[in-house]
């Protein structure tokens, strides 16, 4: 299982359409459990977000309010 590691950043993820590498995403988007990749080919023009989900109890939790 993949951990949330805000450090890492993908690359050379291949293209949905062409399978071609992609350097890196254009855009991360952090969610509770989750986090977004949108990426953009620069062969083809085409573009997917890609979502991973994590555990929950490898999830960060946000504080509760006092």
């Amino acid at each position: 299982m993949a951990k949330t590691n805000l450090g890492y950043l993908p690359r050379g993820n291949p293209c949905a359409q062409c399978g071609r590498p992609i350097a890196s995403p254009d855009w991360i988007e952090n969610g509770p459990g989750r986090v977004s990749y949108l990426w953009t080919c620069r062969a083809c023009d085409y573009r997917f977000e890609a979502v991973a989900f994590f555990d929950e109890s490898e999830a960060e939790r946000e504080p509760l309010a006092a």
